[in-house]
């Protein structure tokens, strides 16, 4: 109980020094902000979908810059190779060897700017980096720094010339957000706050990678009452026998939602999950792993709001 209590109070911690200091760039998004921690914390990666120009790079960038992290971006368009992405080995006329140039998919946090304009090739060359946290090149296989966390972006608006992201693709993101406009107040802070300079310029790391590291190994600490845990497993059922979904939420999907509602209680200062964590987590954990059926696309529903559904079907464990 003691050790439990002791971990969420050290993530807590880190967590609201990350937050403050992020939030020296960053006005509102609270809410997205809160998530991509959990992402960190969960060992996980973010799909932002929403238009340009909402931040979505100064929040990778600040995030980064907050933890110690090397930042890369890459800006996926339908030309670019997959060794554009892993790296490539080159012939170096001086030392008459191969040397190995690296990608910059090798580093802690990864940019992966409108993902779905490069093709499907370029796609898959994430594949093996977010899911086993290496890349193979040549046949020759290389570990990927920790932390390691993709943050890929789409424009839900702008279709023409992308390649939609196939499931398999979706399923290695850990959760899919969105940022939103802000609001009016939001708006005016943004002007002030950048109209001399630009603020990320200045800001300093809050934690170390290695102190995340060792953070991220306490959140399987805390606590999750099997009636939670039994709450969690009646959603991902319920998703598999609905009828507007083809295809519901795999194990895979269980495992995430499940490691996200831990980080979730932790980084807000308890050593257990409530279902509300649960209820919280699942429309940015699930909806992108669930596949309508063609009827129910016929009559223009999404995925979202057949979650929305099962989440107000299914029961939620009450103390006592």
């Amino acid at each position: 109980m003691e050790e439990r209590t002791q971990a969420a109070t050290a993530i807590k911690d880190v967590a609201d020094r990350v937050r403050e200091n992020i939030g020296k760039v960053i006005v509102g998004s609270t809410e997205v902000i809160e998530l991509t921690l959990v992402a960190l914390l969960a060992d996980g990666h973010i799909l932002i979908e929403d238009v340009p120009g909402i931040g979505k790079t100064l929040l990778a960038k600040a995030i980064a810059r907050s933890v110690g992290c090397v930042f890369k971006r890459i800006q996926f368009t339908p030309d670019l190779m997959p060794s554009d992405v892993t790296g490539i080995h080159y012939y170096n006329q001086k030392s008459g060897e191969f040397e190995f140039r690296p990608g910059p998919i090798i580093s802690n946090f990864v940019l992966a700017d409108e993902i779905n304009r490069a093709t499907p090739r370029t796609q898959s060359a994430l594949l093996e980096a977010m899911e086993e946290r290496q890349v193979t090149i040549d046949g020759e296989t290389m570990p990927l720094p920790a932390p390691f966390l993709v943050i890929a972006t789409q424009n839900p608006i702008e279709q023409e010339g992308t390649f939609p992201l196939p499931e398999a693709q979706l399923d290695r993101f850990l959760m899919r957000v969105s940022v939103g406009y802000p609001s009016e107040s939001e708006e005016d802070d943004i002007l002030l706050r950048f109209e001399k300079a630009n603020p990320l310029d200045t800001l300093e790391p809050v934690v170390e990678a290695e102190e995340l590291m060792r953070l991220r190994a306490l959140v399987p600490h805390i606590h999750c009452e099997p009636s939670v845990r039994r709450y969690l497993i009646a959603i991902i059922q319920a998703t598999r026998t609905h009828a507007a979904l083809d295809l519901g939420a795999s194990p895979r999907a269980s495992l995430a939602l499940y490691r996200a509602s831990r980080a979730m209680a932790a980084i807000n200062g308890r050593d257990y999950v409530l279902p509300d964590d649960i209820k919280r987590l699942a429309p940015v954990v699930l909806p992108h792993r669930l596949i309508l059926a063609s009827q129910s696309r016929l009559r223009g529903r999404d995925a979202a709001g057949v979650l929305e559904e099962v989440l107000a079907e299914v029961p939620a464990p009450v103390e006592g």
